[in-house]
């Protein structure tokens, strides 16, 4: 296949554009750094500057991954000159080009997330952007050869950030290395940000540390406020909102190096601060692998999927009681479009409150969610509606379920893995998988109980029954 190559417009402006110059600078900065060293790390946080400003504190990064191998790097930056509104860019090129030769692009790994509505291609958002080409030299330099996956971050809400991390997740193994560029504050007026004038060195390091103090505490709710409360201009607040979104309970962040560009020129009336840390642990992959055994069956719906239809089947409850009866603003994705069977079931004080579902798939996942939370909640002819002063003290439950298939006999129905599904003439009733294992009944028990609730008498399963049977992922607050 002929190479679509992206060349960096960076070299000879943010870098030199002499090969074995860059080489031999980036060498130097990386010679300078002393000390000790960290396993097992999973991200980087650098900064984005010209080399001459920030290079030396991206080295102490840089300096902790030479010569590791990484199959795979995934570096996110802001996007400094294009709008994009709750979406990243991915180039659609073959290799990214700098004076120390082409980096290869992951295609499978973008051809997958192009797939999410999410993640697009907008060339413009590339050409000229440096947050994300401006770490490359260093890679290359560092690391040999590599796959990359480039990203440019738009302006992100909440819901946005955890998709995209969410995606990201699914697609990352114990070989990669994700990089997020980012600058802190940039203050003074060309930046239109001049909280103070007064002891400006001290109070630029006490802002920046207070937002990386958010940041290495992992704390992304307490990150995103303190941004907001204190105005800090803080450039890739957007990935680094992401990393935080995706990294595992076992993940720590160190803070490696952090310097201003006051501290280099002497201008405090223009200036940019930069922070080099380190996040150690393990991108945990045991989920997915589950999650894979689960797609076999043609269920494949990730945490944010489960989070968000959660939240949806809530709002439907909730809306229920309120006078703006307003729509959940919600990213459908892919597996919530799917055509599923799907019930909701309200439990309070650990006592069934409703429970209504449908078992066939004729429509979209999250549609059937909406419709049997109002059901569960409202119509289930068992229960009084569910009353406003009970919201608190409801939790919800949502199983999403494959489609019922027929079993030759009873005998092949597995207790805890399958939800059954019974017919006897007029008579019908159902059991969702779990049902079974939170009474602790065996086979016999389950179709016991399930033919009395098909109105058959405690035998009437034993002859003359069909059985269908159908699984499910099970998951609520």
């Amino acid at each position: 296949m002929e190479a679509n190559v992206l060349k960096s417009q960076l070299a000879g402006t943010w870098y030199t554009d002499n090969p074995v110059h860059l080489a031999r600078e980036i060498d130097s900065y990386l010679e300078a750094v002393t000390g000790k060293p960290l396993d097992d790390i999973i991200a980087l946080l650098l900064p984005h500057a010209g080399y001459r400003y920030s290079g030396m504190v991206a080295a102490h990064g840089i300096k902790l991954i030479q010569g590791k191998s990484y199959s795979r790097v995934i570096v996110l930056g802001p996007s400094h000159q294009t709008a994009l509104l709750d979406t990243v860019s991915i180039p659609d090129v073959s290799h990214i080009e700098t004076p120390l030769g082409r980096v290869r692009i992951d295609r499978a790994m973008v051809s997958s997330l192009l797939e999410c509505p999410a993640f697009q291609s907008h060339p413009y958002a590339h050409k000229s952007e440096h947050s994300v080409q401006i770490e490359l030299p260093f890679l290359q330099q560092a690391l040999g050869d590599f796959q990359l996956v480039p990203i440019v971050c738009g302006e992100l809400n909440e819901t946005s950030t955890k998709y995209i991390a969410e995606t990201l997740l699914q697609h990352i193994d114990a070989h990669t290395l994700l990089v997020v560029s980012s600058d802190f504050t940039h203050y003074g007026r060309s930046f239109g940000y001049v909280p103070f004038t007064d002891d400006i060195q001290q109070n630029l390091e006490s802002l920046d540390m207070g937002a990386f103090d958010q940041f290495r505490q992992k704390n992304l709710p307490g990150f995103v406020h303190y941004l907001q409360n204190t105005g800090a201009t803080v450039c890739g607040r957007n990935p680094m909102a992401i990393l935080l979104a995706m990294l595992p309970d076992d993940a720590r962040v160190d803070l490696l190096k952090y310097d201003t560009s006051g501290n280099l020129t002497g201008d405090w009336t223009h200036c940019v601060s930069y922070v080099s840390a380190a996040v150690t642990g393990h991108w945990n992959t045991e989920e997915r692998e589950a999650d894979a055994v689960k797609s076999k069956h043609g269920i494949d719906l990730s945490a944010f999927d489960k989070e968000t239809l959660l939240r949806l089947a809530r709002h439907t409850i909730t809306r229920y009681f309120k006078k703006d009866k307003s729509e959940l603003d919600i990213v459908v994705t892919p597996a919530m479009q799917k055509s599923m069977g799907a019930f909701v079931t309200l439990h309070k004080h650990g006592q069934l409150r409703g429970c209504i579902g449908e078992i066939f798939p004729r429509r979209e996942l999250f549609k059937a969610v909406e419709e049997q939370a109002d059901n569960a909640a409202f119509h289930d002819p068992r229960f009084p509606r569910l009353r406003e002063d009970e919201l608190a003290v409801i939790d919800i439950e949502i199983s999403a379920l494959t489609p019922p298939r027929a079993v030759e006999s009873y005998e092949q129905i597995e207790i805890g893995r399958h939800g059954i599904v019974i017919n006897k003439g007029m008579h019908s009733a159902v059991f969702l998988p779990q049902v079974a294992t939170e009474q602790g009944w065996g086979l016999e028990e389950t179709l016991t109980h399930l033919a009395q609730k098909a109105g058959l008498d405690v035998n009437g399963w034993k002859s003359g029954c069909e059985f269908h049977v159908f699984e499910a992922i099970v998951f609520g607050e």
